[in-house]
């Protein structure tokens, strides 16, 4: 045991590695508050949609030699997170079929576009790296740290300060409408902090495991909890932990993050689904 904190200890005075900690556990956050509203909004594979969408916008920012990925990828993403979550269900093309065409249509425009115009000696390399986060979160420099520090505080921020409004449309649209509120304008805000959220959690986990980081701590924070303040307190702590967690360990034992970090995720749903078996749910 003192041989693990001793490595930890010498591997955490390299920069990067803080770096690494950090981003990963602001986007573990974000991604957590969302979730809950998600799933139980029935938006859940909205993240796989979204990530391949922001694929495509980074492959197209890469062949256009952009320094920032990010703030190309972002407007992209932005917009079509609102057109799927706001006109899904009134057009020819339903949501989930909007999704599907999305996803698949950004994933191959942009591996295409990344073997057409790739001036790297390394394309599959790179391709898994971003497809599953193996290795970009730990190559993160100071200002990609900052900047995903600011969106995230501003992802935290909007979030509690319109937790109510949030709260009554993820439950009963219809009825939040009925008692005033703009339910149209809180999917428009909602829509927005689900891509910032996907954007950057493309460096933690990659563009296919991304779903993972919004699904899996709403769905073990509610087998022991009923209220939703409650499982959105609990699925914040658990998608800390387990981006901790899997971040350590990938780092111990040269693991890629990505996949340690949902690896950890299984782990911690299948430990809270025995412990919602015997303990029951609580308020």
């Amino acid at each position: 045991m003192s041989a693990m904190f001793e490595k930890l200890s010498m591997y955490f005075e390299f920069p990067f590695v803080r770096y690494a900690l950090i981003a990963g556990v602001l986007i573990a956050l974000c991604s957590s508050l969302l979730g809950v509203t998600l799933v139980l909004k029935r938006f859940s594979f909205i993240g796989d949609g979204l990530s391949h969408v922001a694929f495509g916008a980074m492959a197209i920012a890469a062949v256009l030699n952009f320094t920032n990925n990010m703030l190309f990828m972002l407007p992209i993403t932005v917009v079509c997170a609102i057109l799927l979550l706001m006109g899904g269900q009134n057009r020819k093309i339903k949501g989930d079929a909007s999704v599907a065409m999305i996803s698949v249509g950004s994933l191959a425009i942009g591996y295409l576009l990344m073997n057409l115009f790739s001036t790297s000696s390394n394309l599959s390399g790179d391709v898994c790296s971003t497809l599953f986060g193996s290795t970009s979160i730990l190559t993160l420099d100071v200002t990609e740290v900052i900047f995903c520090a600011v969106l995230s505080i501003i992802v935290v921020i909007v979030f509690v300060l319109f937790y109510n409004k949030i709260f009554a449309v993820t439950f009963d649209e219809n009825f939040a409408r009925a008692t005033g509120i703009k339910a149209s304008a809180y999917n428009f805000l909602i829509a927005v902090i689900i891509a910032v959220i996907i954007v950057l959690a493309m460096n933690l986990v990659g563009s296919l495991l991304i779903s993972a980081l919004i699904i899996f701590p709403a769905l073990s924070s509610m087998r022991l909890f009923k209220s939703f303040k409650a499982v959105t307190i609990c699925s914040a702590v658990f998608s800390v932990v387990c981006a901790v967690l899997g971040i350590l360990i990938s780092v111990l034992y040269g693991t890629p993050v990505g996949s340690t970090i949902v690896a950890v995720d299984i782990i911690g749903f299948i430990i809270f689904y025995i412990l919602g078996i015997f303990g029951g749910k609580r308020r």
